[in-house]
């Protein structure tokens, strides 16, 4: 699948705002019939534009009321110790996302906490215990704005007469 046309856009469209729709549901919201609707996204995982599904958890619900955005630097950067650091991140459950950043710092982590003394002993105990960590730097989420949202398909519609493009 190298080009997606509209029916592929629209199907990763409505799939990134409900992915629980039935392929019925999903056929009738992008115009195809069912089966034809079912080879696309079958296609479109194969293809790896979709990843996999997923429920979406309110972190407070479940006692996470923390997010600490954290910021790793490394004590020296070869590709053996860089690798090790990647995998023993890769393995921690409180770290929600990590990222291999540019600029200041080597990684950038989204780690959640029930609290602040929880965070705070997970910091001393786990983070500050891998592998070439030189520094380590916290911010705390203060209040979301926007959180786990889709991804803008629109640049991959052809420009219209409008002049965009």
């Amino acid at each position: 699948m190298e080009n997606l046309d509209r029916y592929d856009l629209a199907i990763l469209r409505e799939l990134q705002a409900e992915a629980r729709l039935t392929n019925a549901e999903l056929a009738q919201r992008v115009g195809l019939s069912a089966a034809p609707c079912w080879r696309r996204v079958r296609a479109l995982e194969e293809a790896g534009f979709i990843l996999g599904y997923h429920a979406e958890i309110n972190r407070h619900k479940i006692g996470l009321g923390v997010l600490a955005f954290v910021r790793l630097d490394a004590e020296r950067s070869t590709g053996d110790l860089t690798r090790a650091m990647e995998q023993a991140i890769a393995k921690i459950p409180e770290v929600v996302s990590c990222h291999y950043i540019s600029g200041t710092g080597t990684f950038e982590l989204q780690v959640v906490a029930p609290d602040l003394d929880s965070f705070s002993q997970f910091a001393r105990n786990v983070l500050l215990n891998l592998p070439n960590v030189k520094d380590m730097h916290t911010s705390f989420s203060l209040g979301e704005v926007k959180a786990g949202g889709a991804l803008p398909l629109a640049h991959l519609t052809p420009a219209r007469a409008s002049g965009r493009g």
